[in-house]
């Protein structure tokens, strides 16, 4: 009689693994873009509220939440565009 454990390895050694179909890409998920907006929004906003503080001006929040806003979309193209590559 064989041990549970020997039939088992003998079970799975003889599974192939799964093969990659035409309908098997990645699709993107909106939250990681969502994400990347927001955080980029958020980082590069309190960066410019700080150098506001710091300088005192008024208008680097602004730029810096375009800017954050700009790299967040960027990063949202550069991980979903993967395909053409």
């Amino acid at each position: 009689m064989t041990p549970p454990a020997a039939s088992v390895r003998h079970a799975m050694a003889r599974q192939l693994p799964p093969t990659a179909g035409p309908d098997d890409t990645p699709n993107g998920d909106p939250w990681h873009a969502f994400g990347y907006v927001v955080s980029g929004v958020g980082v590069y906003g309190l960066a410019g509220w700080a150098l506001d503080r710091w300088l005192g001006t008024s208008f680097l929040v602004a730029i810096g939440i375009l800017i954050g806003a700009g790299f967040g979309i960027y990063m949202t193209y550069a991980r979903f565009n993967k395909s053409s590559q």
